[in-house]
């Protein structure tokens, strides 16, 4: 496992509730978040993964592990309210749950589609729902949503996967302006195709295409998405991002 580089103390006092962090870029960012002193209560529908995640947290940083369906309304609400009644609070939300498959439209099911916009976007309003008005009350907090660049360019046999993702840069732009005025700055990152078992539901031949289309060369790995999800939390660092969506993707979307 490569370890994370992250500023010592940048998240120091903060607590963080990481969705999808028993693995990729979900584990690489919890692990990132208590690395910079945050207290990280950790979430997935992976129970035992989940657990291996909050072992390999520096000591004392894992607080709190919930097995969670994101989709599920009220075991999100039940989790958030836990989770800040234990904490007091929740400083930073990271939304990193999701799935991918790879179907051609002309071959989809509505139960592939509509399985793929539950996980990958309804999980954002969610947590976001249930999450944000502890942020408001409390005066101020970070929302981060983990996209994809794939919901700014699209991708061929993803049609599902680039509209939940389009949604959710979306979300995080109309929410920013909905909450900002309360402290709560809510931005989006949209990596490009990242080492993680996520892209295991993929082709090799669509990998094959897509590394020879990145500028750099080469898919990204986790623990370089991470340094990302730890600016837009941190103080000052993250302060005047507002609906942003930042691109550590391999070159795969430059925007001027």
């Amino acid at each position: 496992m490569t370890t994370t580089t992250t500023p010592a103390g940048a998240l120091a006092g903060k607590v963080a509730l990481v969705t999808g962090a028993a693995s990729g870029i979900g584990a690489a960012i919890a692990r990132a978040y208590a690395e910079a002193g945050a207290d990280v209560v950790l979430t997935d529908l992976d129970g035992d993964r989940l657990a291996r995640t909050a072992a390999s947290l520096p000591a004392g940083r894992a607080a709190g592990e919930y097995a969670l369906d994101v989709t599920d309304a009220e075991r999100v609400r039940a989790t958030v309210d836990d989770a800040v009644a234990r904490h007091g609070r929740i400083d930073a939300l990271v939304n990193c749950a999701g799935i991918l498959t790879e179907v051609p439209l002309v071959e989809m099911d509505p139960a592939t589609w509509d399985r793929m916009l539950d996980v990958d976007l309804r999980s954002v309003f969610l947590t976001c729902r249930y999450t944000v008005p502890h942020m408001i009350a409390a005066g101020g907090g970070r929302v981060i949503n983990v996209a994809s660049q794939l919901g700014q360019k699209g991708g061929e046999g993803l049609t599902h996967y680039s509209a939940a993702k389009a949604g959710a840069i979306g979300f995080t732009k109309a929410l920013a302006r909905e909450v900002s005025r309360h402290g709560v700055l809510v931005n989006a990152i949209a990596p490009g195709p990242i080492e993680t078992p996520l892209i295991d539901g993929l082709s090799p031949e669509w990998k094959a295409a897509k590394g020879a289309e990145l500028p750099l060369g080469r898919f990204g790995r986790a623990e370089e998405v991470a340094p990302t999800a730890v600016l837009l939390a941190s103080d000052p660092g993250g302060n005047l991002y507002i609906g942003q969506t930042l691109g550590p993707n391999s070159g795969d979307v430059m925007h001027s």
